[in-house]
């Protein structure tokens, strides 16, 4: 199947309809019937601010996240459709990928 790789890059500390926006983004994946979203942490990035955002022994609300996910064209149009309806702002990388699964039935 053809379509794109989603990721989307955030902090641990953002927040929207009262949970993290990473989560938010996972939940909402689902919820849209997509066929699935990674959330992933990290120790350590920086975004257009050039700001540093890491995760610190006593203060890990900065915490880069990352949610990944494999859609096909509707379902890409369909969730920035709603991420824009929601008034959403987060950076993301949109690339071109062909997708699937291995193995039999």
């Amino acid at each position: 199947m053809k379509g794109y790789q989603l990721t989307f890059f955030t902090q641990l500390d953002r927040q929207h309809n009262q949970y993290p926006l990473g989560e938010w983004l996972v939940q909402t994946a689902m919820k849209l019937g997509i066929g699935g979203a990674t959330l992933m942490t990290a120790t350590e990035g920086f975004g257009h601010d050039r700001k540093l955002h890491s995760a610190h022994f006593f203060e890990l609300t900065d915490q880069p996240i990352q949610v990944t996910m494999a859609v096909n064209e509707q379902q890409a149009e369909h969730l920035f459709d709603y991420l824009k309806q929601e008034d959403i702002k987060v950076f993301y990388v949109k690339t071109p990928i062909e997708f699937g699964v291995t193995g039999g039935t």
